[in-house]
């Protein structure tokens, strides 16, 4: 009787724990929670889902699609769209649950600029930089890679910075 009883706490508590864990978000998932048009100071613009990437910890996610700006006011300034349900830091720039955009212009070779910004009011959140990366694999247009220790990293394209939950 102890054994059984053991086995069912050590279920419990080990599916607790992963609960916890954040994961990568499916196709399906974001196929549901991606908007087909992002808000985007006065207007919404058209995102592209095959561009989209998330994690999620079960109760809540953060996600970030490429946005179509072409014909739009944003067009040069924004790239993406992301949304936070849990407090982000990428780099330094420190980010409340909420919609952002960003965009990102080359500083070097090695170097790319990232410039968030609220989705709805334009207002200037910050800058963190996005470094080459030097190992080989595949380039996704955005990736959200799910943290280890609520420390990871996100991709666009060949470059990538750091972000850490909770911060």
């Amino acid at each position: 009787m102890k054994i059984i009883l053991s086995v069912i706490l050590c279920l419990l508590v080990s599916s607790v724990a992963f609960a916890q864990d954040w994961r990568k978000l499916t196709a399906e998932e974001l196929k549901t929670i991606v908007p087909e048009k992002a808000p985007v100071i006065k207007e919404d613009i058209e995102t592209e889902l095959r561009t989209a990437a998330g994690i999620t910890d079960g109760k809540s996610h953060i996600l970030g699609v490429v946005i179509i700006t072409a014909g739009y006011e944003a067009d040069g300034k924004f790239t993406h769209f992301l949304r936070c349900q849990s407090k982000l830091t990428v780099g330094m720039v420190n980010l409340e649950a909420g919609d952002y955009v960003f965009g990102y212009k080359r500083v070097d070779n090695t170097t790319l600029r990232v410039s968030f910004y609220h989705a709805r009011s334009g207002e200037f959140v910050g800058n963190a930089d996005a470094k080459v990366e030097t190992k080989k694999g595949p380039i996704y247009s955005f990736l959200i890679e799910p943290p280890i220790e609520k420390n990871g990293k996100m991709s666009i394209g060949r470059f990538s910075m750091e972000y850490s939950l909770g911060k």
